[in-house]
């Protein structure tokens, strides 16, 4: 657990409206998949997955990789499903309410 005076897991998520709306109409297998990565990514130490084989821990399938390498900061992607699947996210780390915000989600 993170102990530099932010809070820990659980965090909160937030999902964008496309984001929700692009969940909700997904078959209901791929949406329990997505409950799995959402489960992952609000009880994970790090939601950024940093370091040095950070998934490890993660589910076989599942992995979590910069969007832009350049930006190791910014947006994450979450592959799932071996890669027919990935969700966007950033991680929010404030002081009070920190919290995961799901930017964008597809499944094939």
């Amino acid at each position: 657990m993170i102990d530099d005076g932010f809070m820990g897991p659980p965090w909160q998520m937030d999902w964008t409206l496309k984001a929700q709306a692009a969940r909700d109409v997904l078959p209901e297998q791929a949406r329990k998949i997505v409950d799995a990565v959402r489960a992952e990514l609000v009880t994970a130490d790090d939601p950024y997955f940093r370091g040095i084989e950070t998934d490890t821990g993660l589910p076989t399938g599942m992995r979590v990789e910069p969007v832009r390498s350049s930006d190791p900061k910014g947006a994450r992607v979450f592959l799932f499903d071996g890669g027919h699947g990935w969700l966007i996210y950033t991680f929010v780390r404030r002081t009070e309410d920190p919290q995961i915000i799901v930017e964008e989600i597809f499944w094939q």
